[in-house]
């Protein structure tokens, strides 16, 4: 089994001790870890838990209390965040074998032009369109595995929030455990401002609006996930409900009878703002205030606004026209991102430029309107 992190180089308080950083831990001997970026901000039952492969976390939290698992040599509870450079005992413990790996083929870099940002805490891409975050699902790369392919060097690696695959645009990538902690709590506090731009189906009247609706996510009879949004609540003791619900006990009732529904009612909000009208079609822009799954393109959808090209909550005939005038994706793109700097504190204005093949189809769109 090999530990999941690297030994730091010794500063001169570590070097006077009589314990050598060690890899990983090893199964006849006490083993001294030292903390690195990678694992800073950690709770410690989750780094044994990661670096112990195989280890039940029962006897994990059994040799943390009895005081085999030290850190600079002091007992510490389950619930203790590693520092960087804490020293870590390690008793003798039998782990999992990991099995030995086929060489990797070369990988291609796909990513390395799209960095739109980068430094010693994060980096920020603009996602190509059509590309997962994140494998899975009959996806064996995502951005996410792609980069640590790109990077095998890099210690940390962790998306910072996700974006659907046919959207594109600025996504951002934690290179630290801490800055990937200040970010989340960032969000958290809505202390972000995050702005998309769209191209819909429709004339758009307001220069500004707020649209507020709850949306419930759902599974289709052909097990598709898909989000509607809810125009009045159903007990779980009626048909369409689920017993498995949080206290309130409410799920949507609006096209009940076509799936399952999985979790309660969420709230999502939105700022839109008019750029331009374009013949039959608008060009928007949001700034999201809550991020639920496909919140722009429902709230949209269910306004009688499609976003071009959206294949699930779109204008499917339209989206055929649309791909033969050369729109083969959805108009959606997370254009840029203000956010302080997760260390430092500093703003940061992170753009993405619009795609060419979005950027030609509006340009397409202007020409239209002006021979008209």
């Amino acid at each position: 089994m090999t530990s999941q992190f690297r030994p730091l180089p010794l500063s001169p308080a570590t070097a006077a001790s009589s314990h050598a950083p060690e890899a990983q831990p090893a199964s006849d001997r006490v083993s001294y870890l030292h903390i690195d970026e990678a694992s800073e901000t950690q709770r410690v039952d989750n780094f044994l838990a990661k670096v112990l492969k195989g280890v039940p976390k029962s006897h994990i939290y059994r040799i943390l209390r009895s005081g085999e698992v030290r850190v600079n040599k002091k007992r510490v509870d389950a619930e203790y965040r590693l520092q960087l450079g804490d020293e870590v005992r390690v008793p003798p413990i039998r782990t999992a074998e990991a099995a030995a790996k086929p060489a990797a083929p070369a990988i291609r870099a796909k990513l390395a032009e799209q960095v739109i940002y980068e430094d010693d805490a994060m980096l920020a891409l603009n996602k190509p369109a059509g590309m997962a975050v994140h494998g899975g699902s009959g996806i064996s790369l995502g951005v996410i595995e792609q980069l640590r392919l790109e990077r095998p060097q890099a210690k940390f690696l962790e998306l910072v929030h996700r974006l659907d695959r046919e959207t594109s645009g600025v996504l951002m990538i934690a290179k630290k455990r801490s800055a990937l902690t200040a970010l989340h709590e960032a969000m958290r506090h809505h202390q972000m401002d995050k702005r998309y731009l769209m191209l819909v189906q429709g004339q758009w009247q307001d220069a500004k609006k707020k649209v507020t609706l709850d949306l419930q996510k759902y599974v289709t009879e052909s097990g598709e996930r898909r989000v509607q949004v809810v125009d009045a609540p159903l007990l779980n003791s009626e048909p369409g409900g689920i017993k498995s619900l949080k206290a309130s006990g409410i799920v949507a009732q609006r096209h009940a009878a076509k799936g399952r529904f999985e979790v309660e009612t969420q709230t999502s909000e939105t700022w839109f703002y008019l750029q331009e009208v374009l013949g039959q079609y608008s060009f928007l822009q949001a700034k999201l205030i809550t991020g639920r799954t496909h919140q722009l393109r429902v709230q949209l959808s269910h306004l009688g606004f499609p976003i071009l090209g959206d294949d699930k909550y779109g204008d499917f005939a339209l989206n055929k026209q649309l791909s033969k005038q050369g729109l083969k994706r959805m108009f959606l793109h997370s254009s840029e991102t203000r956010i302080a700097h997760p260390l430092t504190g500093e703003p940061l204005h992170l753009v993405a430029p619009l795609p060419a093949e979005l950027a030609q189809f509006l340009q397409q769109q202007r020409q239209l309107k002006a021979i008209k």
